[in-house]
């Protein structure tokens, strides 16, 4: 499960990375004792619809309840993710406007955007970890290739022959080139600006495989239009119980997911981080909200602000390792 694996990480780093002024060291602003005493924003840096404004909506509802006071959902979408996380780095530190981050602008884009306004590790305190989805490797039925194993196979069999579509700099992509490294494949990268056409042409045949959101690609594989060799998640996912892990297919220790968490402006006073916290760590305990989270394909987390913050340094290093070795930019 995602979380075993989110205690293990903390584990293993804490000896060797020290908190940054994100886990609070800096300052904090005064503290409002009627907290909250009006609407709180989530600010989610993608277009409505997706799937991290559909978590966001998730969330908002049950927390407004709990905090009696009206939770608004704000997308600031483009630069992916950096414009709606510089909105929130440069708000106050008052609890009122918070950041439903993602693997891309909290952990990817400081080592794949050459300068970005805003420092993920300085400029936040971490809340809670909400959720994760991990990736399903996909490939059209005409390929030839019935698991995992023979997906690499004969990948190696035609070096640079067989190719995938993912966004350059996601997470989709990252992933992808980790496998590559892992498996010492080489599958060609055909770049797309957004995750929905690259599903498209994987269905139609124009492009042969991808490491794809559940969210986006579940329904096609049901449907048969495409096929599920594998997840990328360290367990097998409910909906694909048949579809083994990549770790179960040979390659051990591989893991990717994009990862969804609640981030606040450095500098928020500990005791509404720690408010938020409690209020979010119920919500996501409650049955009706995991069961909403997981019907639309979102693996339930939780997890303390500090262990987010380790976290967040974990996947900073794994991530940015990937980048600098391949050489991806942001375009």
């Amino acid at each position: 499960m995602f979380a075993r694996r989110l205690m293990a990480l903390i584990a293993a780093i804490s000896t060797l990375l020290p908190l940054t002024s994100a886990l609070g060291q800096s300052a904090p602003a005064a503290v409002d004792a009627n907290y909250p005493s009006r609407a709180l924003k989530i600010v989610v840096p993608l277009a409505a619809g997706g799937p991290t404004d559909i978590l966001a909506r998730i969330v908002a509802q049950p927390l407004s309840e709990r905090v009696g006071q009206p939770v608004i959902i704000d997308n600031r979408p483009g630069a992916g993710g950096n414009i709606g996380a510089e909105l929130v780095a440069k708000s106050s530190a008052d609890g009122y406007t918070l950041f439903m981050g993602t693997s891309g602008p909290l952990s990817i884009n400081s080592s794949l955007y050459e300068k970005l306004s805003y420092d993920p590790l300085r400029d936040f305190v971490p809340i809670i970890l909400v959720a994760s989805a991990p990736f399903v490797v996909a490939i059209n039925p005409s390929i030839p290739a019935k698991s995992f194993k023979d997906l690499i196979a004969l990948a190696r069999q035609k070096p640079g022959k067989l190719n995938y579509g993912s966004v350059p700099g996601s997470a989709s992509h990252l992933a992808t080139e980790l496998f590559k490294n892992m498996a010492g494949v080489d599958i060609l990268h055909i770049p797309y600006k957004g995750a929905a056409p690259a599903t498209n042409d994987l269905i139609s045949g124009e492009i042969e495989l991808s490491f794809a959101s559940t969210p986006g690609v579940l329904p096609h594989i049901k449907a048969g239009r495409l096929r599920a060799l594998a997840v990328t998640s360290p367990k097998r996912l409910a909906q694909l119980p048949d579809v083994p892990t990549i770790a179960e297919s040979g390659l051990t220790g591989y893991e990717a997911s994009v990862w969804y968490g609640l981030v606040a402006p450095a500098n928020t006073p500990r005791e509404i981080v720690m408010r938020l916290n409690r209020e979010s760590t119920q919500i996501i305990q409650e049955r009706g909200t995991r069961e909403r989270m997981m019907s639309s394909d979102f693996d339930p987390v939780g997890s303390t602000p500090e262990q987010f913050g380790k976290f967040i340094q974990s996947e900073t290093i794994k991530w940015g390792g990937i980048v600098k070795s391949k050489g991806i930019r942001a375009e």
